[in-house]
């Protein structure tokens, strides 16, 4: 059984607002990946800041599938900006919203990531394989804002132009990122920071800067031990996110309740 995980985090953007927790984020996952889920130091491929660009993130995403065999665990995580724009297909408008993470040196013409590319990439892996996927973004409007709790805090969320955001009509539907029929498919898991309708929080927690969401991912699976379920991980997280005043409930998507009561990491 092979194991692989590509952690992408971004605090230092091109030329949009930055932030301060994502990189924080990605040497928490690969610290519980390492200490606690028996991946070891090349099974883990990592991506920061200006190395984080478009191409570089949908290499690394080929490399995390290419070869997967039936019983091998992937892990994709990505901590950076979020946002959604109109679907496009050709020129032609479709009635629907793209959700999108935000790699280093992002523009509005083709330099987002958006969940058509991981869907193409992610249904090209065989049945039997795990994938946990891990968004630490926001896939919110420009209309919502994060209350924030007593704590400096950033929200993880990129408004689009003025040119975009007038193609982002109300009324239309967002689609999950890597779309559910994808996780009922295949073998697929995935982990949200946050509701479509919310965003995702950039926090300082403690004397460091971390995302609010993956922070209490990882301080759970320490205090286990890497010892939890994912649906019991799922509960604490969504319990200390809001004992901490934190408006962002965390989303868990699984193919059935099976693979829900197992445990995170696990096929």
């Amino acid at each position: 059984m092979a194991k692989k995980a590509l952690l992408v985090g971004i605090n230092d953007y091109k030329e949009i607002n930055d932030l301060s927790g994502c990189v924080n984020d990605v040497t928490n996952i690969r610290d519980i990946l390492l200490k606690y889920y028996d991946f070891t130091v090349p099974d883990i491929r990592v991506l920061v800041d200006k190395r984080a660009n478009k191409e570089n993130i949908i290499r690394r995403l080929k490399w995390l599938v290419t070869g997967a065999k039936k019983g091998d665990i992937l892990v994709f995580h990505y901590s950076g900006h979020g946002t959604q724009i109109r679907d496009r297909n050709g020129d032609e408008l479709k009635d629907r919203m793209d959700e999108a993470i935000c790699p280093w040196g992002t523009d509005w013409d083709g330099g987002l990531i958006v969940d058509d590319d991981l869907c193409e990439i992610f249904q090209g892996i065989k049945t039997g394989v795990t994938l946990e996927v891990i968004l630490d973004s926001c896939f919110s409007g420009t209309g919502t804002r994060e209350i924030a709790p007593a704590k400096e805090m950033k929200i993880r969320f990129l408004a689009p132009p003025v040119d975009i955001e007038c193609r982002n009509e109300e009324g239309l539907n967002a689609r999950n990122f890597g779309r559910k029929e994808a996780i009922q498919k295949y073998h697929h898991v995935l982990w949200a920071g946050c509701k479509e309708s919310q965003t995702s929080a950039d926090a300082q927690i403690g004397n460091t800067y971390n995302g609010a969401f993956t922070y209490f991912f990882c301080k759970h699976i320490r205090k286990t031990q890497g010892r939890i379920s994912r649906g019991e991980l799922i509960k604490r997280i969504r319990t200390s996110l809001k004992y901490e005043k934190f408006s962002q409930v965390p989303q868990l998507e699984t193919p059935g309740s099976t693979i829900k009561q197992k445990n995170i990491f696990e096929a």
